[in-house]
């Protein structure tokens, strides 16, 4: 993944972590709050914006140093854990298909693998 594709990702994501959280806060909360899933939502929310910008690290990390294509890596594994770990909790709570809740740590998996390939990519600084 490049640079730029990064950086396009962290920005828009981003600005989908506010979103959500906005939309989350003021027009589901009573939602939300009523069966129990509130917290859940904002764990969603608030994973979903610390690797966003995260990525958005990467992403200028990457431009400094295009050599360092490991990063790439780190922003797939980030992008999935999003997608797996914070997408399966919105739908969770928005639907109440506990199911998902077993797909939730794969994606917890995929953001710490990521940050072990971070390491790993740190160690050719």
């Amino acid at each position: 993944m490049t640079a730029k594709i990064i950086l396009q990702l962290a920005a828009l994501l981003g600005a989908l972590s506010v979103g959500i959280g906005a939309f989350a806060a003021h027009g589901l909360r009573k939602m939300l709050e009523a069966s129990g899933r509130f917290e859940t939502f904002e764990t969603a929310v608030r994973y979903q914006f610390f690797h966003t910008l995260a990525l958005l690290g990467i992403g200028v990390l990457l431009v400094l140093r295009p050599e360092l294509k490991s990063l790439g890596t780190v922003a797939w594994l980030w992008l999935g854990g999003i997608i797996i770990f914070s997408g399966s909790l919105y739908v969770l709570c928005l639907t109440g298909i506990t199911k998902l809740g077993a797909v939730t740590p794969i994606g917890g998996v995929l953001f710490i693998a990521g940050w072990i390939m971070l390491l790993l990519a740190a160690r050719q600084l």
